[in-house]
C-alpha cells in the first residue's frame, strides 16, 4: 500500500495551501481591517475634539484680551472725564467772576481739545435737560418741584454732572435733578 492512500481524499479533504487556508487568512485580514478602521475613527474623533478645543481656547483668549483692553480704556476715560469736569467747573466760575480772560480762554481751548479727543475715540455726552428721566442714562440725585420749572413730572430740569456714552454704551450716567 502507498502512503498516499492513508491521506483523506474527496470533497472534505483539506490540503495545505488550499482554499480553506485562504478563507481563514482572508477572515483574519478582514478582522484586522475592521479593527484598524475603528482605531482610525477613534483617532479622527479625538483629533476633531482637540481641534475644537483649540478653536474655543483661541476665541476665549481673544475675548479676554478684548475685555482687558475695554477695562483699561474705561478706566482711562474716567480719569479724562474727571479732568473735563474740573475744566467745566473752572469755566463756570471764571464766567461768573469775569476776571482773567486769558486764563479763561486757555481753559476753553483745553476743554475743546479734550472734548474733541474724546469724540474722536467714540465718547459722546448724553443730552439731559428737558428730556424724560431714563435710568439707563441718568442718575437722579435730587428732585425739584415741577411747579418751579413748569415742566412735566419726570423731566430732567438740571444736570449736576454730565453723562457720557462710549461707542453707544453708557460710560457714566448723567447725575441729574428731576421734576417731581
Amino acid at each position: 500500500m502507498d502512503e498516499r492512500d492513508d491521506l483523506p481524499t474527496g470533497e472534505g479533504a483539506e490540503k495545505p495551501g488550499t482554499v480553506s487556508d485562504a478563507t481563514e487568512s482572508a477572515e483574519e485580514l478582514r478582522a484586522k481591517v475592521a479593527h484598524y478602521k475603528e482605531e482610525a475613527e477613534r483617532n479622527w474623533q479625538q483629533f476633531l475634539h482637540a481641534a475644537a478645543d483649540l478653536e474655543n481656547y483661541k476665541k476665549q483668549a481673544v475675548r479676554q484680551r478684548d475685555d482687558a483692553v475695554q477695562r483699561v480704556r474705561t478706566s482711562l476715560l474716567n480719569v479724562i472725564l474727571t479732568v473735563v469736569d474740573n475744566l467745566d467747573r473752572a469755566l463756570e466760575h471764571a464766567d461768573k467772576d469775569g476776571r482773567a480772560e486769558s486764563i479763561l480762554e486757555g481753559i476753553r481751548m483745553t476743554h475743546r481739545q479734550v472734548t474733541e479727543l474724546l469724540q474722536s475715540i467714540g465718547v459722546r455726552s448724553i443730552d439731559t435737560i428737558g428730556k424724560p428721566f431714563d435710568p439707563r442714562f441718568h442718575e437722579a440725585v435730587d428732585v425739584a418741584s415741577s411747579g418751579a420749572h413748569s415742566v412735566e413730572p419726570g423731566t430732567v430740569v438740571e444736570e449736576l454732572q454730565k453723562g457720557y456714552l462710549f461707542n453707544g454704551e453708557v460710560l457714566r450716567p448723567a447725575r441729574v435733578r428731576v421734576a417731581n
